[in-house]
């Protein structure tokens, strides 16, 4: 199995974040109006599975990333929680980042 460091684990957990956050909007706010409005469903394949890359990886690395942040199960269980509210992996980097 690849060993990464504490520290580049920390940064592909800020960088999940904000890509979930992104891939997100462009679910949303973009890619489903277009389908709705529109009829056209091209994009949709495209921003579901950007989506749902970005979002395993954020779940993935919230695992891992949890013993270098030294959370308890309260804030653990509230970032697991925020993966399933739109745009609120926006609010965990921001949290990790004033650490």
């Amino acid at each position: 199995m690849i060993s990464l460091s504490d520290e580049k684990l920390k940064n592909w957990f800020r960088i999940s974040c904000i890509w979930e956050t992104i891939s997100c909007t462009l679910l949303f706010l973009i890619a489903m109006p277009i389908k709705y409005q529109f009829g056209y469903i091209l994009p949709m394949p495209f921003a579901g599975c950007f989506h749902g890359f970005w979002f395993t990886a954020y779940l993935i690395l919230l695992f891992r990333v949890r013993k270098i942040y030294k959370w308890d199960d309260e804030d653990f269980i509230f970032y697991i929680m925020y993966a399933f509210i739109p745009f609120a992996t926006l609010a965990v980097h921001k949290a990790i980042k004033e650490k």
